[in-house]
């Protein structure tokens, strides 16, 4: 096996000049944008589209990451759309609110909405784990993440961005049925991070979000950029520049669990290392919220007899066929 290997820079600005001569440096020891995708490549970018709620709070990935990340995979000869499953409202509509269509227009990049079809996928814990099929169908996938502190997860980075490659009425039914188990969350977001099996993480580390993220708290610039074609070794590395205990992070304790995180001193460093980066103030949430929002048990049950009703069974007659 590879040994891992996660790149990471020191970058100061969002101006697509100095940010595209940044990314090509951070992927240059990994091949360059040629390495991962080849001509006539359907490739998907999939941000961190969390709201339109908050423009300017750094609670999403930054346009001009995905403006150039876009721009490397146009030159690589692939074909990249965007593509995210936002909990609240459409991939377009948080775009638009984040100011992505001046960008994503100049590009002629489509913007794909999640939602009306799903894939099943069998793991031995998760045998009903369902997953957009434009994302399970796309030739290269590329995960743009944003750092960001989470009030129910500690951390959101890479893995948890995937998350939105779950259809949104999955999204609902995985945070009731963990109820307030983060061990048995953290796992679920693990495995359809590994079934998703993205070929790049790159991530937005630029301006974070720290306190009680995704959108509670308040921007912090970090001045970082992460790419790694492991996503669940860029968590990993990421928790160390941070300070953060990795037993706080349900999503990273799963993958060290599943045999699927590196230790870091197995991990590659190509530029900079962990330790000429460290943050030693950087703010967590300040209390935890339940995944499942504490919502009472009548509603979780009422839910959950939906669930089985009009999805999971459909679904498990289908696949008997």
């Amino acid at each position: 096996m590879n040994q891992p290997s996660v790149s990471l820079l020191r970058a100061q600005s969002y101006d697509r000049t100095s940010l595209r001569q940044s990314l090509e440096t951070l992927l240059e020891p990994m091949g360059g944008m040629a390495a991962f995708v080849k001509p006539g490549d359907r490739v998907l970018l999939k941000p961190n589209l969390l709201t339109g709620a908050r423009p300017g709070q750094e609670c999403v990935t930054r346009p001009e990451i995905v403006y150039c990340v876009a721009q490397m995979v146009q030159e690589a000869g692939g074909k990249p759309f965007l593509g995210d499953g936002p909990a609240f409202g459409s991939a377009r509509g948080v775009a638009k609110a984040n100011g992505y269509l001046p960008l994503t227009e100049a590009l002629n990049l489509p913007i794909v909405e999640f939602h009306g079809k799903r894939y099943e996928t069998v793991s031995d814990e998760f045998n009903h784990l369902l997953l957009s099929k434009e994302a399970m169908d796309a030739d290269v996938v590329i995960n743009l993440p944003k750092v960001k502190s989470h009030v129910q997860l500690v951390m959101t980075l890479g893995v948890k961005n995937l998350f939105g490659c779950v259809p949104g009425k999955m999204k609902a039914w995985w945070h009731l049925e963990a109820g307030k188990d983060r061990d048995r969350f953290g796992t679920m977001l693990v495995e359809t991070a590994r079934a998703i099996d993205p070929d790049l993480t790159i991530l937005d580390g630029i301006w974070g979000h720290e306190g009680n993220g995704p959108s509670g708290g308040y921007p912090r610039q970090l001045n970082l950029l992460a790419a790694a074609s492991n996503v669940f070794a860029l968590d990993r590395v990421i928790l160390d520049i941070l300070n953060v205990d990795p037993t706080l992070v349900p999503t990273v304790m799963a993958s060290q669990r599943m045999g699927l995180c590196p230790e870091l001193n197995h991990i590659h460093f190509p530029h900079l290392h962990p330790s000429e980066l460290q943050i030693n103030d950087w703010l967590l949430p300040t209390t935890l919220v339940p995944i499942d929002f504490g919502l009472p048990r009548i509603f979780r049950s009422t839910f959950k007899h939906l669930y089985i009703r009009f999805i999971k069974e459909p679904i498990q007659a289908y696949a008997g066929r």
